[in-house]
């Protein structure tokens, strides 16, 4: 455990439930951990138990990527965590592969089509999931990646990865349920007689779904917060000039007015207390970042290819570099926006920012 991390509260200490069991975090949420075939090897899922319109059952909260294990663990769930209860309905905090990879079969039921629940999703979040499943829109590869991130100085191997990696999105996410409920900020959702508000959140994703139960101190923040890493906010080809690392720290004060107390459950790491420790540590971190980013930048023009290095001190796969590409994108665009940098394409066709 790293130094802010000891500053942080981690209530059940170094417990996990095992794959295919569960946890139960709060009263009525079970806590399941499945894993992931990236450097970040895991994601968390929750299910809250429920009734809706007289029915008991559950509500399931993100689904994995679509895997066999994942399938299997989630089969296993069905059959034995349940009670014999179905699930009511999913909502997936947002459109990455893993949180809304296996909706449409969570939905369904899995394999035996036990049921047929509604996919819950912010209109963002389920939009731009319907973009990426048609092939032509993943931020994480393909021919319209590679000439995003190319036109930022990244070449060569990596290049050419990026460009063979157009079905990344439509591997992990077959499907997308072709109805869904909306959700909206603010909204509250009665879930096993509680109430929990919706608190949207943006930069990471489009429209970012959170829920926040006040009675019970309870906070599943998706990828808002999370304990031990920052979360990835990247400039997409989708939307090239765009300032997402704005966008994401105006919503982190969503949050830090929730109580110190609070329980978070992230979708990354393990459960833990001190909200507005980890907001302001996550300040403090992008601050850093922006002072180095204004540094290298004030020595000589730099690409996002040229941050990359100064921000990422390890070796990256292909999966990693997109995202630092595009977090290093981030912090240039938000010092660009603010008026600190000028951007310039140069004689070589690559995009540089300079100090104004």
């Amino acid at each position: 455990m790293n130094a802010l991390e000891h500053q942080l509260e981690y209530p059940f200490n170094d417990a996990l439930p095992e794959p295919g069991r569960t946890m139960e975090v709060a009263p009525g949420v079970l806590w399941l951990r499945m894993p992931l075939p990236f450097a970040l090897d895991h994601i968390n899922l929750w299910l809250l138990r429920d009734e809706i319109d007289g029915q008991q059952g559950w509500t399931a909260v993100d689904c994995g990527i679509a895997s066999d294990t994942i399938r299997q663990n989630w089969e296993n769930v069905f059959d034995t965590v349940l009670d014999g209860l179905p699930v009511l309905r999913v909502i997936v905090t947002h459109c990455h592969p893993d949180h809304i990879g296996l909706a449409q079969w969570v939905c369904g039921g899995g394999d035996k089509k036990r049921w047929d629940a509604r996919l819950w999703m912010t209109l963002g979040e389920y939009m731009q999931a319907r973009v990426m499943a048609t092939g032509d829109g993943s931020n994480a590869g393909g021919e319209a990646a590679a000439r995003h991130f190319g036109l930022h100085g990244l070449n060569g191997e990596s290049l050419d990865k990026l460009r063979n990696r157009e079905s990344y999105y439509t591997t992990l996410v077959p499907a997308i349920p072709r109805q869904y409920r909306r959700l909206r900020e603010a909204e509250e959702v009665k879930i096993g007689g509680r109430t929990w508000r919706v608190v949207t959140g943006f930069g990471h994703s489009p429209e970012h779904c959170a829920l926040y139960c006040e009675e019970s101190g309870t906070l599943i923040s998706g990828d808002m917060v999370l304990p031990r890493i920052s979360t990835n906010v990247s400039v997409f080809d989708i939307e090239p000039e765009g300032s997402p690392l704005e966008l994401y720290l105006e919503s982190l004060g969503r949050y830090e007015t929730m109580p110190e107390d609070t329980l978070a459950l992230p979708s990354h790491g393990k459960p833990f207390r001190g909200v507005r420790t980890r907001i302001r540590q996550l300040r403090e971190h992008h601050d850093a970042r922006l002072a180095e980013v204004r540094d290298a930048c004030a020595e000589k023009p730099r690409s996002a290819a040229d941050i990359v290095p100064l921000m990422f001190k390890r070796q990256l796969d292909i999966h990693q570099m997109t995202f630092a590409m595009g977090e290093a994108l981030a912090h240039l665009h938000l010092l660009w926006r603010k008026g600190e940098l000028k951007r310039m394409l140069d004689e070589d066709g690559v995009i540089r920012f300079a100090s104004v």
